[in-house]
């Protein structure tokens, strides 16, 4: 028994190994994409010879290298069901593929030597042109199985040198006669077709040797991807829980809950509270984009009300805004605003961009938030009367840890990956997030969605967005 499975796994791998099995399907689905091609071609060369030879033999042999043809395609669908891995199958497709070429190449064979019978002047140039067209047909198709490519030529040269021969035993020239250059000029025409297979041939071999690298390369970026995400999965999970007990144990000695803390230490513990929530903010942030990035990420998409994602996004960013002295203003759409959506993460995505929103205000301004439609779609705007964003900075503010103000003395900090995860958040709603900002005026964030309504025209235009709310 274990005999005869290393019989078998000696099999697969020869299929396996220097791409055969691979070249065989690439052969077959190739030959059955080019069969029309290779028929319309003959079909013409068969019309055109049969204005000048006798049309009844001509298409005679057309018929039977038409039929020859159709056992490609027959092959091709009989072949849909391997997979690859039975080299039983695989060896019997081979046998097959064998068959045909050989069928095909010597009914073609014919087809143009009939041609060449009929043409009793001396030269055969448009029969020696057809076979020529055939072999290069061959070379530039039939180059990713070698002994298949060598069969097919090899009856081609056969039908060349026929050829060739005709003229020489018909008229038995002197060695000076026109049809002895045309007998040698053969060889030169054989030799070219062969050298142009062989180019072919190595072309496909590098092709197949250059995805066999990208896979590889593939297969360890992907592994590589693997371990990176599991380690930050691995790494935020352990930090997260002392790092709860850490900023727990700041709030609590801060808010003198353990005992009155003298008022020169009370900045020392608001600065380390403050770092702590924002290493809190990073580990979560970190756990969002591995969820993301491993496919992870679970939505449960419902219908929502626009309206109400709004309300609850401002009524739980209010306590900030309250705390930096900013007024959140909301301006409801008053139509049917339904949108698809997971209302957790859109609360996400909306929590976010009010926090920026909020973070980029003065104290004593105000955000305003507005729902609208526009025809098919549903759009809701957050507008912030800060420093604007300047121009050209759009895969800075939606990159990975990217910020517009890199500097040390920014204003505001912030993990650089809360506006990515919000784009990748909306784009897995198939919706679309964007901004307009002019500098020293301030910025506008929407998010577009489809509209879950028949009431309203899907081909309607969405108005550009020229000025903040």
């Amino acid at each position: 028994m274990t005999d005869l499975n290393t019989f078998w796994a000696a099999r697969i791998n020869w299929f396996n190994s220097d791409g055969r099995e691979q070249s065989i399907k690439d052969y077959i689905d190739l030959a059955n994409q080019l069969i029309w091609k290779r028929q319309a071609s003959f079909l013409a060369a068969a019309i055109l010879a049969a204005f000048y030879f006798n049309p009844l033999s001509i298409f005679a042999f057309y018929g039977i290298v038409a039929l020859t043809e159709m056992l490609d395609l027959l092959l091709g669908r009989q072949s849909k069901a391997w997979n690859g891995q039975d080299p039983v199958v695989g060896q019997q497709i081979l046998k097959r593929i064998a068959i045909n070429t050989a069928v095909s190449a010597i009914a073609i064979s014919v087809f143009i030597v009939n041609i060449a019978l009929q043409q009793t002047s001396p030269g055969h140039f448009t029969p020696l042109f057809f076979l020529f067209s055939a072999s290069v047909f061959a070379a530039m198709y039939n180059s990713q199985m070698k002994g298949i490519l060598l069969l097919r030529l090899l009856i081609y040269a056969f039908a060349f040198l026929y050829i060739a021969f005709l003229d020489v035993v018909r008229y038995l020239p002197p060695i000076s006669s026109d049809i002895w250059l045309e007998f040698f000029t053969i060889f030169f025409v054989l030799y070219f077709t062969g050298d142009i297979s062989v180019k072919f041939y190595l072309s496909h071999k590098q092709r197949l040797a250059q995805m066999k690298m990208i896979n590889e390369e593939n297969e360890r970026t992907k592994a590589a991807l693997e371990v990176k995400s599991r380690f930050l999965a691995t790494v935020s999970h352990e930090l997260r829980t002392p790092l709860t007990s850490i900023i727990g144990s700041l709030e609590l000695i801060k808010n003198d809950r353990l005992g009155v803390l003298p008022e020169t230490l009370k900045p020392v513990f608001s600065i380390a509270t403050r770092n702590g929530h924002r290493l809190a903010t990073l580990i979560d942030d970190l756990l969002d984009l591995q969820q993301i990035e491993a496919g992870a990420m679970v939505f449960h998409f419902e219908p929502i009300n626009a309206n109400d994602l709004v309300q609850e996004a401002v009524e739980s960013i209010a306590g900030y805004a309250s705390k930096l002295g900013i007024q959140v203003m909301s301006d409801p759409c008053i139509e049917d605003c339904q949108i698809n959506g997971d209302r957790n993460r859109l609360i996400q995505v909306m929590s976010n961009l009010l926090s920026n929103a909020l973070k980029f205000s003065d104290e004593g301004g105000a955000v305003k938030v507005r729902v609208e439609t526009q025809g098919a779609r549903i759009r809701i705007l957050v507008h912030d009367e800060g420093s604007g964003i300047p121009e050209g900075a759009k895969d800075c503010v939606f990159g990975k840890f990217s910020q517009v103000d890199s500097s040390d003395i920014r204003k505001v900090g912030g993990t650089g990956l809360g506006l990515n995860i919000a784009k990748q958040i909306v784009e897995r709603h198939n919706a679309i997030i964007d901004y307009v900002s002019e500098p020293g005026v301030g910025s506008t964030f929407y998010i577009e969605f489809d509209r879950q309504t028949g009431g309203d025209d899907p081909s309607a235009k969405i108005k550009p967005l020229a000025t903040a709310a």
